[in-house]
C-alpha cells in the first residue's frame, strides 16, 4: 500500500476515535459511544456528520497530494492569457459536484425530518422555564408593597443596574445618569435642542426639538439660547429658581404647570414615577450620555421593585 493511503488510514482512525472519546466523556456518565447514540438524535447526527467529515477530508487531502505526485498539467488552454501565462479549461470535479448536491440534500433534510427548525430546542425550553419562573414570582409577591417592594428594587438594582449607573445610583462621574435626582442640565438641554423620541409614555410619541419649541412669550418664535438654558437650570433644580416664566410659556402647555406631565401627551420632568421607569426599562432610552438598553429579562414585579427603589433615592430616602 502506498504511504501516502496509510497515512490517511491512520489519521482518519484516529480522528474517529478522538471524536468517539470527546462524546463519552461529555455525555454525563455514559459507558460507550452506542449509549451516546441511543437516546437522542442531536448526538446521533453529530457523530454522522463527523465521520462524513473526517473521511471526505481525508479523501480530498490523499486524492489531491496524490494527483500532486503523478499528474502532469495537460488539457486545453482558455483563449485568455495574462503576461503570457495561460489557464486550462477547469471543469467542475465530478465528485465535488456530487458532495455539494449530496451536503443540500441532506442540509434540506436535516432542517425538514431530521431536526426541524420548530422543534426541541435548549433556547426553548429556558424561555419556557423562565415563563413559568416568572408567573410564580408574581403570583408568589403580587401583594409586596411599601418597604419591602423598596428592598426587593434594591437587590433588583444591585444586580442588574449598578454595572452602569453605580453602587450609590450616581452615575459613576457622568457615565451613567445619576437617579438621585430626576434630570441634570445637560439632559434637560440636550432634549430640548434635539428633541425625543424615547417611549417614555410607553409607546412612539416624540417630543420636537427646539424649532418646534414656542419660546416663552408664545408668538410662535423657536425658543431662544438663553431660554433653554434658564429653564433647564430650572427643571434640573427640581421646578425652582429662575425660569417659571419660560417653563410656563414654552413647556407646560404638554409638560403640565407643574412639570409631572399629561397622559398621553408628555411624561414626567419634576419626579420620578413608576411608569415613567417601567417605560424606560420596556424600551430603553437614548439620550445625551449614550444608550440604554431595555431590559426584557426583568418581569413585571421586579420592574415595580425597581421603580419604587429608584423614586426612594430621589425623595432622599
Amino acid at each position: 500500500m502506498n504511504k501516502i493511503y496509510l497515512w490517511g488510514v491512520i489519521v482518519t482512525a484516529i480522528m474517529l476515535a478522538a471524536t468517539g472519546y470527546t462524546l463519552i466523556e461529555t455525555a454525563g456518565g455514559k459507558k460507550d459511544l452506542s449509549e451516546v447514540l441511543s437516546g437522542d438524535i442531536v448526538n446521533t447526527l453529530a457523530v454522522a456528520g463527523a465521520v462524513a467529515l473526517v473521511i471526505i477530508t481525508v479523501f480530498v487531502v490523499l486524492k489531491y497530494v496524490r494527483q500532486m505526485q503523478v499528474d502532469s498539467a495537460d488539457g486545453e488552454l482558455a483563449e485568455e492569457s495574462w503576461d503570457d501565462i495561460g489557464e486550462y479549461y477547469n471543469p467542475i470535479p465530478t465528485g465535488w459536484a456530487i458532495m455539494y448536491l449530496v451536503t443540500m440534500v441532506w442540509g434540506m433534510w436535516y432542517f425538514v425530518v431530521g431536526y426541524p427548525v420548530n422543534s426541541y430546542s435548549q433556547i426553548g425550553e429556558y424561555n419556557e422555564d423562565v415563563a413559568v419562573h416568572n408567573a410564580k414570582f408574581e403570583k408568589k409577591y403580587a401583594s409586596i408593597t411599601g418597604d419591602r417592594l423598596v428592598e426587593m428594587g434594591e437587590s433588583v438594582f444591585l444586580t442588574e443596574c449598578k454595572v452602569c449607573h453605580g453602587l450609590a445610583a450616581d452615575g459613576v462621574d457622568g457615565k451613567a445618569a445619576d437617579l438621585n435626582v430626576r434630570l441634570a442640565v445637560t439632559t434637560v438641554k440636550d432634549v430640548i435642542m434635539n428633541g425625543s423620541n424615547n417611549s417614555l409614555l410607553g409607546s412612539e410619541n416624540p417630543m420636537p426639538n427646539r424649532d418646534g419649541i414656542m419660546n416663552a412669550n408664545k408668538d410662535y418664535a423657536p425658543i431662544t439660547d438663553a431660554e433653554i438654558d434658564t429653564v433647564s437650570a430650572y427643571v434640573a433644580n427640581g421646578m425652582s429658581g429662575e425660569g417659571a416664566d419660560v417653563f410656563a410659556g414654552a413647556c407646560a402647555v404638554c409638560h403640565g404647570e407643574d412639570g409631572k406631565g399629561m397622559e398621553y401627551v408628555a411624561p414626567n420632568i419634576a419626579t420620578y414615577d413608576q411608569t415613567l421607569i417601567v417605560n424606560v426599562l420596556n424600551h430603553g432610552k437614548k439620550g445625551s450620555i449614550g444608550t440604554m438598553p431595555a431590559f426584557d429579562r426583568l418581569n413585571t414585579k421586579q420592574k415595580e421593585a425597581v421603580s419604587a427603589y429608584i423614586i426612594s433615592l430621589s425623595k432622599g430616602e
